[in-house]
């Protein structure tokens, strides 16, 4: 099957309120030509190189959001080139897009990244430090960036019960960040979570954006 084809049984099988990336990192300009002609707008990469090489090859009006590990040093280029930055991994790196994108004139949309997987390797806030950044009002001083949500992944694992507690632990810090009405979050409405092979769990566990790439494109060209 193709990537068009590909992109409609997915598409189809996504219960409505449910949003889509594609993730396109190390596919070739060509394959995500198909999949706009399909239809698909919004894409997700990972290294802020590529971003800015495919931008200039593709139309206006697709939404890129980032969704890899975003270096310190990195960050000016991909200023203003993003619908969405998924990976916030740190307070050091929310402040310095805050900087960068006060410098440029624009507001950044971001998630904040939660760790709860298993795997050392992987980025993001422990739970008890994202609830404390937002408890201690740590958003009021953004002055470019807006915080629209929470993404997370699951431990890279086949025990099926594990990514499912994994999803809803991620799901319940969302909400408890979401539901507390003494923070006065206005439009912290995404949450990120599930891949190719685990998207419907996550779904069931709440997500409402998931990222696919495997399954949209087939396996990478490294």
């Amino acid at each position: 099957m193709g990537i068009s084809e590909n992109l409609k049984r997915i598409k189809s099988e996504i219960p409505e309120g449910v949003g889509l990336v594609a993730v396109s990192k190390f596919h070739p300009v060509e394959a995500l030509r198909e999949a706009y002609d399909a239809g698909q707008r919004c894409f997700g990469e990972s290294r802020v190189q590529e971003i800015l090489e495919k931008e200039k090859e593709l139309p206006a009006d697709i939404r890129w959001h980032f969704i890899g590990h975003l270096q310190t040093n990195k960050v000016r280029p991909l200023i203003g080139k993003t619908a969405l930055i998924e990976s916030v991994d740190s307070e050091r790196l929310l402040r310095l897009i805050d900087a960068e994108s006060d410098k440029a004139g624009v507001v950044t949309r971001v998630l904040m990244q939660v760790h709860v997987a298993r795997e050392e390797t992987k980025f993001g806030f422990l739970p008890e430090e994202l609830l404390e950044f937002f408890e201690k009002r740590g958003f009021e001083s953004l002055k470019a960036t807006h915080i629209c949500g929470v993404m997370g992944m699951a431990s890279n694992t086949d025990d099926e019960e594990r990514v499912r507690s994994d999803f809803r632990k991620i799901a319940e810090i969302y909400r408890a960040i979401r539901d507390n009405s003494e923070l006065g979050l206005r439009g912290f409405d995404t949450l990120s979570m599930g891949m190719s092979g685990d998207w419907p769990i996550a779904v069931e566990e709440g997500a409402n954006l998931i990222r696919i790439g495997t399954a949209i494109f087939g396996e990478r060209e490294y």
